[in-house]
């Protein structure tokens, strides 16, 4: 059995998210799972390394198939899907990887980006890559970065993210580890960084959401500990919008 991995780049903005759906063939996992059986001639399932929601974007998907037959060179199979591919997907790469590699069961960590246009006057070119927080308001939010980067420290590490998660009705674990956040302002252009070992569903928009009703006054640093220890979704802050979201990269 041949195993092939992929580094995908992603503008999501017009798609239903990765994941392969019944009722709609608008979805990346959809897409290659197309061009991928066209290749190889039979049924190709194409793995990821995690479920990207609608409207969010990757710099560095993770991403697999496997076939029977042995392919031609990867650079062919790099080209093959980059012809057949609409241009707001792009595989920037493929190796040949050992038979048992899966693209989400043997991810080690993940890092995600969120972008926020914080200008007096939004840019327009970015307003589909930096969200606008509230949407669509024109008035620049003064925040407090040294407390949210307080609100931060309090949430590394490992601990039970059940009130950063939108599914009510998880069964598995909520217990996650965050290895690092980072939060920075560049002439009002704010980054969060999130180094993870992996994260529930809405849970980086989630925690975008709650720093940043610390950073501009709406709760203190000081209350994670309680929001954590709650175990419920309604004690965390709002989820923040699909578009400044970024999957960066995934370590293995």
């Amino acid at each position: 059995m041949n195993n092939y991995k992929l580094i995908l780049q992603y503008d999501g903005t017009r798609y239903s998210g990765w994941q392969k759906q019944g009722n709609t063939d608008n979805t990346i996992q959809a897409k290659l799972e197309t061009i991928a059986g066209k290749l190889t001639g039979t049924p190709t399932d194409v793995n990821g390394s995690g479920r990207t929601d609608a409207g969010v974007h990757a710099l560095g998907q993770t991403a697999n198939f496997r076939c029977e037959k042995k392919l031609a060179d990867t650079d062919y199979i790099r080209d093959y899907f980059n012809h057949a591919l609409p241009m707001d997907i792009r595989v920037i790469s493929v190796e040949e990887a050992p038979t048992r590699f899966h693209a989400r069961l043997n991810a080690k960590e993940k890092h995600y980006r969120y972008v926020i246009d914080n200008a007096i006057v939004p840019n327009v070119f970015e307003r589909r890559y930096a969200a606008r927080i509230p949407s669509g308001h024109e008035a620049r939010i003064p925040y407090d970065i040294k407390e949210m980067k307080k609100a931060a420290a309090y949430l590394t590490g490992e601990h039970d993210f059940k009130s950063f998660c939108d599914n009510r009705h998880m069964k598995k674990s909520t217990v996650r580890t965050i290895r690092d956040i980072r939060i920075a302002n560049d002439n009002d252009r704010i980054t969060l960084d999130f180094y993870g070992n992996g994260f529930l569903y809405h849970m980086v928009r989630i925690l975008t959401g709650t720093l940043l009703e610390v950073g501009s006054g709406q709760r203190s640093a000081e209350d994670i500990p309680r929001i954590l220890q709650s175990l419920d979704r309604r004690e965390a802050g709002f989820t923040a919008p699909a578009p400044g979201l970024f999957l960066v990269e995934v370590i293995y």
